[in-house]
């Protein structure tokens, strides 16, 4: 037996226990939860984890993968991690019975580019520190900008496809699927000037953050009109940034060619934690909220702590999910928010860097459930923007059997 032949072997077994899982009684309910959660019902929180260091986490060489062909060797990654977490996580882990390919496409950016020096502490983290120079320190800079130029590749998707179906598509069928937004225009900016030189400008200079900022809002719009008229969105989409994007849209979308009115509007302004409600309306929500409303619905913030300002972010028209961050107030957040939205909680990932606390963890958890449940607010639990576990893969282990311990008291087993 040859290698490749022996290689897709592996692939193909791994790929049959994968839908095993995927059409399973408990995977049909638990993407009905994600739903249910996103169309405002009040229904056990779905628990998630992202953003993991699987670099740390090759618990008894599970995560070994055998596969000598690149490409083969890609997938048989991908399956590894997804059967790891059904394993090992007792969370909910969206697996929906379907291989999916991206469509393809290219984005020539806006004609900024950063420059940066990184310091790794750990050579295999993609975590690392970085210190940007200011390329953008005046308005000469400015002239570099042009609209990004958005190009798909229909006769890619279709070869991709078929290449896919050829390997396992008797076992999983196959989908072609668009792209959602993921709009972060400070975090971008940041990127290109460091966070110390905006805080200054929003005092010495707002009206060059004016300008940097419309030219930013210009190029969104342009590539959402591109995206639009190519057929590049897709309200199925893989991810809603770390959370399933599953929603009841208030239209009848056409599925031969969907376009930003089907998805969500994807948002946030990391960098604002510490200015005002104020400057963050005037520096960013009037800037997105004309974008967001092209959308079905709105999703902000990440980790800046939004309890203060709720009220601004309901200037969005189709506001439906808000970050809370740990450095948000749950209480205020979940009063704030009622019923009439998601509230997004982030628990610190930093409570399982080092050593995990099960009644710490547990207490963290409840705190969000109580007030969820006091004011009826939807909610969805995910921990994130998690760097490191110390190598302790068992972290994570006790981390979601602790949360899931707590869902299991107030709202019952999954």
């Amino acid at each position: 037996m040859n290698s490749r032949k022996k290689d897709l072997g592996v692939v193909r077994e791994l790929t049959k226990r994968y839908m095993e899982i995927a059409v399973s009684d408990k995977h049909v309910r638990m993407r009905q939860r994600f739903l249910d959660s996103n169309d405002l019902k009040i229904v056990r929180p779905p628990l998630i984890m992202e953003e993991i260091p699987w670099h740390e986490m090759n618990l008894d060489h599970e995560l070994d993968c055998v596969c000598e062909d690149a490409e083969l060797r890609g997938m048989e990654w991908g399956l590894r991690v997804q059967l790891f977490r059904e394993k090992h996580f007792k969370c909910d882990n969206y697996i929906e019975p379907v291989w999916a390919v991206g469509k393809s496409m290219s984005n020539t950016g806006n004609g900024f580019a950063i420059k940066e020096e990184r310091l790794a502490v750990d050579r295999r983290n993609n975590i690392v520190s970085h210190h940007y120079e200011d390329v953008l320190a005046d308005e000469s800079a400015l002239e570099a900008y042009h609209d990004p130029v958005i190009t798909a590749y229909p006769e890619a998707d279709k070869k991709n496809v078929a290449h896919v179906e050829e390997l396992v598509g008797d076992i999983i069928p196959v989908v072609l699927r668009g792209h959602g937004i993921y709009y972060s225009p400070w975090d971008r900016i940041a990127t290109l000037r460091g966070v110390e030189p905006i805080l200054i400008d929003m005092v010495e200079r707002p009206e060059y953050l004016h300008k940097i900022m419309k030219l930013f809002t210009q190029g969104m719009a342009s590539e959402m009109d591109q995206m639009d008229a190519l057929g590049l969105y897709d309200p199925n989409a893989l991810a809603l940034h770390c959370t399933p994007n599953a929603v009841t849209l208030p239209h009848k979308p056409d599925p031969a060619h969907y376009t930003s009115r089907d998805i969500w509007f994807r948002t946030m302004a990391q960098m604002f934690s510490t200015v005002s409600p104020d400057a963050h309306d005037e520096f960013d929500l009037q800037y997105s909220i004309p974008l967001a409303k092209r959308c079905a619905f709105t999703y902000y913030g990440c980790c800046e702590p939004l309890s203060d300002r709720i009220g601004k972010l309901k200037q969005y028209p189709n506001l439906r999910k808000v970050g809370c961050s740990p450095w948000s107030d749950v209480e205020r957040t979940a009063e704030e928010l009622g019923g009439d939205y998601v509230l997004s909680r982030k628990p610190n990932p930093a409570h399982v860097a080092i050593r995990t606390d099960p009644d710490q963890i547990r207490g963290d958890i409840e705190k969000t459930v109580k007030a969820c449940l006091k004011y009826g607010t939807p909610c969805d639990i995910t921990l994130k923007d998690i760097s490191t576990v110390g190598y302790r893969p068992e972290n994570l282990i006790e981390w979601a059997e602790a949360a899931s311990s707590v869902l299991d008291e107030y709202y019952g087993e999954a």
